[in-house]
């Protein structure tokens, strides 16, 4: 079983990519991180949904990144609940968020000699986020492959995003079909101290719409008004 580092944040996307890299045939090396998110009970989805999928190892990685700021989930910004979808990126938005993930789980990978690493980037049912966008995950493979010992030596990374271009509901249709346990899952961006989903964030209007789609149960614990 070739060694793979999956980029693990404790939602709904993640976990199906998890599953994916599991079922084909990848000893699966997961990577979380604590970046001073306002949502950290997505840390302990994580470390549940590793246990469920029997990683290989889970490492959780300290990083403030509440030091910069400039986003809801970092910053003392509200996060908007209710809000009708705009062209320009949300407040959601954490700058250069996946670019610092995908370059520490590079260097996951070159340390445990694996060529392979998944993100569960969506460009379909998301926020606009720039850093899941099919351009950016090409741009980086390429840059990993000249910034690294491995790659000079001639080791060729590969990034991949099985999810980028499919909907909400079929990423539930296909964890579904792979024993996922959404209910191990956390998607809320501003869920309460008990972990329940606010039910009026983007991330949790997304999701409960795609269970919806999917014709699935949502097991998804929300806040009662």
């Amino acid at each position: 079983m070739p060694p793979a580092v999956i980029l693990l944040s404790g939602g709904l996307d993640s976990a199906v990519t998890l599953a994916l890299a599991r079922r084909d045939g990848f000893a699966c090396h997961a990577l979380s991180f604590d970046y001073g998110q306002r949502h950290r009970h997505e840390l302990r989805a994580a470390d549940a949904i590793a246990s469920s999928l029997g990683v290989a190892s889970h490492r959780i990685l300290a990083l403030d990144l509440r030091a910069i700021g400039g986003s809801a989930l970092t910053a003392d910004i509200d996060v908007p609940k209710d809000a009708t979808p705009q062209a320009t990126i949300p407040i959601t938005y954490v700058p250069a968020r996946n670019l610092t993930f995908l370059s520490l789980a590079t260097a996951l990978a070159e340390v445990l000699y694996a060529t392979d690493i998944f993100l569960g980037v969506n460009a379909v049912d998301f926020s606009g986020y720039p850093d899941c966008r099919p351009d950016f995950i090409h741009a980086f493979q390429h840059t990993a492959n000249l910034a690294t010992k491995a790659g000079a030596e001639g080791t060729r990374f590969r990034i991949h995003t099985p999810l980028i271009h499919l909907s909400k509901p079929d990423i539930i249709r296909l964890g579904h079909s792979l024993n996922v346990d959404f209910a191990l899952t956390s998607s809320c961006y501003d869920p309460s101290p008990a972990g329940l989903a606010c039910a009026r964030c983007d991330a949790c209007r997304i999701r409960a719409k795609g269970f919806r789609d999917a014709g699935l149960p949502d097991p998804t614990r929300y806040l009662v008004p």
